[in-house]
């Protein structure tokens, strides 16, 4: 059974840093392009980052860029999102979702996704 464990989440001030897991197990993991996406309540799920099955590409929302990395170490079969520079606006429950078909051009759209985790609470306040 495909299962997706994320961890890591929780308070830090604005200014500092997290580094998001997502563990993965009941699924060839290189077979795989792997998406982080977060959701605030009352609004609509937002991709993140993503990256390709094997790293060959990666993609981040425009608010993102520059503060957060996505990498993947297919050997142990994560996913990380390393985030710095947090501000108040990225506090949301953080998702990791996998699936085979995505590319480039699609892997921050959710209806892409099939195979989601339980989320990670982020909360970025002083």
């Amino acid at each position: 059974q495909l299962q997706l464990v994320e961890s890591g989440g929780g308070l830090v001030q604005p200014g500092g840093s997290l580094k998001l897991s997502c563990a993965a197990s009941g699924f060839t993991w290189h077979y795989y392009a792997i998406g982080w996406f977060r959701q605030v309540p009352g609004k609509e799920r937002e991709g993140v980052s993503c990256v390709g099955r094997t790293g060959d590409y990666t993609n981040y929302a425009d608010s993102v860029k520059g503060r957060f990395t996505i990498s993947r170490d297919n050997f142990n079969t994560m996913v990380y999102l390393e985030m710095n520079s947090l501000k108040p606006e990225d506090t949301a429950v953080y998702y990791c979702a996998a699936d085979p078909d995505p590319t480039v051009s699609t892997c921050d759209l959710e209806p892409v996704y099939d195979y989601w985790g339980q989320g990670t609470q982020v909360t970025v306040s002083s």
